[in-house]
């Protein structure tokens, strides 16, 4: 959970439509939007999936491909549901720009894609999970973000701040560091694709944040930061992006699993690199956030320390 609401009862705002402007305010919004419409590509029809099975890949391999995959369908599934709550929060907000709206409508389908293809190839590697097999995860992958998106009493810019700007910019830097272990072709192209909608993904998070950076007082200053240090605190370092960092569940299997993938080509990055990537992350971040004058503290991790 975040600093952010997460009530079992989800306020909904009035809706007040008019005056209802849909003209260009964040031009690069609005071009980022033009060029998701010209990046679409199809799942079925743009990837030859016929070059992916497991002969050749030992069993321990295609097994461990098979967690890691059906792991990644279960994290991008999170912005199934959320996404939509997000537009519809834009919507329901007086005055808030037409551009964001437009750009999240293609943000969703991106979305939808990532999981056909995470599905897909857990498929091939010897069948997708619909579960974790250890019960202790499924807190930790149920975020609810639908409803604190959703919800009225919780403001929409420091919302934007942690899960679009940051936590999809992290969502980027791991898909690359992903491919950079993808020797499987198709694998690869389906991370080449994936990689490119989260590039776009973060720079609308952070594009909208610098926008509404430029509005804010001191006290929504502050209020970003600390919705960025619970995320960080209650969503990150539980392991939600990457297992070895919870220190509450036993991540033996899938720091393994990582080390496995890694060598064997297979699209996972070892569970060193994938933590390195957080902590680099977390580090540009900070300078960033510091650009718009919001100042973010570290944060205490139980082995890894001040992040």
């Amino acid at each position: 959970m975040t600093a952010i609401s997460q009530n079992a009862s989800t306020a909904l705002l009035n809706e007040k439509r008019f005056p209802l402007g849909l003209s260009e305010r964040i031009k690069s919004i609005r071009s980022l939007y033009e060029e998701a419409k010209v990046a679409r590509w199809d799942p079925y029809r743009d990837v030859a999936w016929r070059g992916l099975d497991a002969t050749g890949v030992d069993a321990r391999t295609a097994e461990a491909a098979r967690r890691f995959w059906s792991q990644r369908a279960w994290t991008e599934y999170t912005g199934l549901a959320e996404t939509p709550a997000l537009l519809v929060r834009f919507c329901l907000e007086l005055d808030r720009e037409a551009d964001p709206k437009y750009f999240l409508t293609v943000r969703n389908t991106e979305e939808a894609w990532s999981i056909e293809c995470f599905h897909r190839i857990a498929e091939a590697m010897g069948g997708y999970l619909c579960e974790p097999t250890d019960a202790a995860w499924k807190p930790v992958y149920n975020q609810h973000l639908y409803k604190v998106a959703l919800d009225a009493r919780n403001a929409l810019d420091p919302y934007v701040a942690v899960h679009c700007a940051l936590e999809d910019g992290l969502e980027y830097d791991l898909f690359r560091a992903f491919g950079e272990h993808a020797s499987q072709p198709v694998i690869r192209s389906v991370l080449d694709k994936v990689t490119a909608s989260k590039l776009r993904h973060a720079k609308f998070g952070w594009l909208y944040l610098e926008t509404r950076a430029a509005r804010m007082d001191h006290r929504a200053r502050e209020a970003v930061a600390s919705h960025v240090v619970a995320w960080v605190g209650n969503v990150l370092w539980q392991g939600y992006h990457v297992p070895s960092l919870s220190s509450a569940i036993d991540t033996t299997c899938d720091v393994e699993d990582r080390r496995l993938l890694a060598a064997a080509g297979l699209g996972a990055a070892p569970a060193a690199e994938e933590e390195a990537v957080v902590i680099d992350a977390l580090a540009r971040a900070r300078r960033r956030l510091a650009e718009l004058d919001i100042e973010l503290p570290l944060v205490q991790h139980p082995r890894l320390g001040g992040v």
